[in-house]
């Protein structure tokens, strides 16, 4: 017998008004010509039959009967109900309703002591405590006047609540002119909670003449509006624009003030532009009195295939340097599908105006604040397993006299194929890049050698893995073969220059597993040994150039590789053991590492001849360890330390704590330092913490929630901040220090930060920010979120964005 359809049954004790006549009961109101599709259990009849009763299995079928909005056509053919305690009137000419009265269309509710409903006219004429829910916002006065099918009319004496900002106000009387514009008189807004107290009064409202209210595009605009915090008339503006929900829209954004010593009192007036959906653009101009003006723009765009976004900046004369001042960044990502192949452009060009760009210019976006400002571009053809580009990158340095940085060679450009085929038999993988760039080295320091060319390689590698739950054995053949053809002799008396090298490896290791139990709990304890051997013979290629390559970093990561260099320009003669083993604790419920221990070191088996820096000599390398415990969410650590047993000390460690208990709640602290192994003295060390805390857990308050219990009396202080301090120095080096409320409605921010520019010179500056929660923002300098979640670790906003609510939450 087949599964019976199951579908609920709704009834309500009413009079239903459809225009054809009145029934004493009705079902529950849906579209008359979509009649509504509710969640179901039912049959799937295309679907196989699986169940262990020969039924298919079953599928759950979407609904519309819970729609937050409705079409203009369906809102059109939305039946009217009527209930109340005394009804009296003539069918489908008008009717009054008395006591508990409601009338009840589609996503609009409105409720009084008395409702008179004209049926011709469609018309409701309501008094006496009026209540209406219109797609979840609700208003609430003396005396309606509406006019049902076109939402126009007018509502004396109306308190009103929007759903999607929680905001609310007052005012004498409300002109609706459709279901999507209304305009309120002698208005009031906040977002403030009302307490029970009497005398209570909120922290901040908006006062106007009127306010113009479009639903459609979720926007107010306020006229002879007074924007009051405590009490007191801050903002006094002729007409100002605020948002009805988190939806972008145009305008002028809040203003930043701001003063510092390079560009004394500074004034900064966003303006947005939303011009599409998938496109806006930002214009901030900024007025410094000591420095001058300067205006910067931000463009974005989001399509299906592509997406980007531009940022240029100008400023005519800038009297700090007596010159002009300009930068620009663009970011362009696209792939497009052709019958060829997949094609690819990616940009990323940036260049600033001078050397002294990056400290000048605070608020310019972080890749124009670098010393080292690179700009690519690249274009790829995809078909089958291979990738052909085609990239240029070129490097910008800006110089400091007090700590000079060598600039990078530019690759100009370069063209690179990859082959790398999925399906090779007998379990081979196997991979090629070819590739041949162009270097050039612009802008030299004096003194420094260059020589710029054209480098070409070919590299190649076979590997064939033997895999097994227990363990796993990787043999690997390498062939790597170079041309080199220069602009200038190389050390060897030629332009030309050419190097084959082949490589050897064999990666292997071993999984042993066991049950255990640590503290008290059942874990799974693993073993995992892992043995690395790698041979390349030496080629003399002291006579190269280096264009791309440097020595890696000595690490869990580099100790099981091929080359200790990254680039092309050096393959280190290796004939070395890499040995090592790590032990984890696992949860078996959740498989969570818990507990992990690890060690690691090299043997090599003859000197190291190709060197970059110091020279690896036969013998122990240094050990590595590590260890890292995650023993709960709320707390982990991590620590690394190199050891070198000829100095019988350790040269570098690095290790971090974090305690997180709960939103809001986290404290990071992290240790680093460096060991000059010549001299025996540190080169570095550094104490990094930071945290974000709730001040008023000191005297108990920690289970109250953000936003909910308190009024203008009541309210949350969080401490956040990150301090960098140099042992070796004996100093700060950056310092970010703030307070933040939380007020409910209101959240205030103040932010000391001073970060190192140079080596002797720093950017010192005071943050401050007034927000109105779900209105606006008032800032005095830079926004002070930004800096915290860019130096804060873990640092969470204080009103992260939540979906917005539906408007059957607040139904009656």
């Amino acid at each position: 017998m087949a599964r019976p359809v199951i579908r609920p049954l709704a009834w309500a004790v009413a009079l239903a008004w459809s225009g054809a006549g009145m029934s004493a009961y009705a079902q529950e109101a849906a579209p008359s010509a979509q009649p509504p599709q509710v969640s179901q259990v039912t049959k799937a009849p295309a679907a196989p039959s699986t169940a262990s009763d020969g039924l298919a299995p079953l599928e759950l079928k979407s609904s519309n009967l819970l729609q937050e909005t409705y079409s203009k056509e369906v809102q059109d053919q939305q039946p009217t109900y009527i209930k109340g305690d005394a009804l009296s009137g003539q069918p489908d000419i008008k009717a009054s309703v008395t006591g508990e009265a409601e009338i009840r269309r589609g996503d609009t509710m409105i409720r009084a002591e008395r409702l008179d409903y004209a049926v011709p006219d469609d018309r409701v004429n309501a008094v006496g405590s009026v209540h209406i829910n219109q797609a979840g916002n609700v208003y609430e006065g003396t005396a309606l006047d509406l006019q049902m099918d076109a939402f126009k009319g007018q509502f004396d004496n109306a308190n009103y609540r929007f759903l999607a900002t929680g905001g609310y106000g007052e005012s004498t009387r409300v002109d609706f002119i459709d279901r999507d514009h209304a305009v309120v008189h002698n208005a009031t807004y906040t977002t403030c909670q009302r307490d029970d107290e009497a005398s209570w009064t909120p922290a901040w409202q908006m006062k106007a003449e009127t306010i113009e209210m479009d639903m459609a595009e979720d926007v107010g605009v306020a006229h002879n509006a007074a924007l009051q915090f405590k009490g007191v008339t801050i903002l006094p503006v002729p007409r100002m624009s605020f948002p009805l929900s988190d939806k972008r829209k145009s305008g002028l954004l809040p203003p930043m003030f701001g003063m510092d010593k390079l560009g004394g009192f500074e004034l900064t007036q966003p303006y947005y532009w939303n011009i599409a959906p998938n496109r806006d653009l930002t214009v901030t101009p900024t007025v410094m009195t000591k420095r001058g003006s300067n205006l910067a723009g931000l463009f974005r765009y989001l399509e299906p295939s592509y997406s980007g976004e531009a940022y240029a900046s100008y400023m005519p004369k800038d009297n700090l340097r007596d010159r002009s001042r300009w930068a620009y960044s663009l970011q362009h990502r696209g792939t497009f599908d052709t019958q060829l192949g997949g094609l690819g452009l990616n940009l990323d060009l940036n260049q600033v105006s001078d050397n002294d760009y990056w400290r000048d210019f605070r608020l310019a976006p972080v890749r124009l604040r670098q010393r080292l400002i690179t700009s690519t571009g690249g274009l790829s053809w995809a078909k089958g397993d291979g990738v052909l580009s085609l990239n240029m990158t070129r490097y910008q340095t800006l110089q400091d006299p007090a700590a000079l940085i060598a600039p990078p060679y530019s690759m100009m450009p370069q063209l690179q194929y990859r082959y790398t085929p999925l399906d090779l038999p007998h379990g081979l993988d196997f991979s090629l890049v070819a590739d041949t760039t162009r270097f050039e080295l612009r802008n030299p320091l004096a003194g420094q050698l260059f020589n710029n060319g054209q480098r070409s390689y070919l590299q190649t590698q076979l590997s064939r893995p033997f895999l097994s739950p227990g363990g796993f054995i990787t043999p690997k053949l390498m062939l790597h073969s170079a041309l080199y053809q220069t602009d200038q002799l190389m050390s060897n008396g030629s332009k030309n220059a050419n190097r084959n090298l082949p490589t050897f490896s064999l990666d292997s290791g071993l999984v042993f597993e066991r049950d255990t139990s640590l503290f008290g709990s059942n874990l799974l304890q693993t073993l995992e040994p892992r043995a690395f051997y790698t041979y390349t013979p030496y080629r003399d290629q002291s006579m190269l150039p280096l264009y791309d390559t440097a020595r890696n970093d000595f690490n869990f990561a580099s100790i099981f590789s091929e080359n200790d260099y990254g680039g092309q320009d050096r393959i280190a003669d290796n004939n070395l053991l890499s040995l090592g083993a790590t032990s984890r604790f696992i949860d078996p419920d959740t498989g969570a590492e818990k507990f992990k221990l690890a060690i690691a070191q090299r043997v090599r088996f003859s000197d190291q001849k190709v060197a970059l820096g110091p020279v690896a000599t036969k013998g122990l390398s240094d050990i590595l360890l590590g260890a890292s415990i995650n023993w709960t969410d709320k707390w982990s650590t991590e620590a690394t330390t190199q050891y070198n047993k000829d100095l019988n000390r350790t040269v570098r460690t690095t290790a971090t704590a974090r305690y997180s208990p709960s939103p809001y709640r986290t404290f990071n602290i992290g240790y680093r330092t460096q060991l000059d192994t010549t001299t025996k003295k540190p080169t570095s060390e550094l104490i990094d913490v930071g945290w974000q805390w709730p001040i008023n857990d000191l005297w108990g308050d920690k289970g109250r929630d953000l936003g909910k219990g308190r009024g203008q009396g009541g309210g949350r202080w969080y401490t956040v901040g990150r301090l960098n301090y140099s042992i070796k120095d004996r100093q700060l080096v950056d310092t970010v220090v703030g307070f933040e409320y939380d007020g409910c409605c209101w959240i205030g921010r103040v932010v000391l930060e001073r970060l190192q520019s140079s080596v002797v010179q720093s950017n010192l500056r005071l943050l401050f920010q007034v927000e109105f929660v779900g209105f606006s923002r008032l800032s005095f300098g830079a926004d002070p979120t930004a800096s915290l979640k860019r130096n804060v670790p873990r640092y969470e906003y204080l009103r992260e964005a939540v979906s917005p609510p539906s408007r059957f939450t607040n139904y009656d």
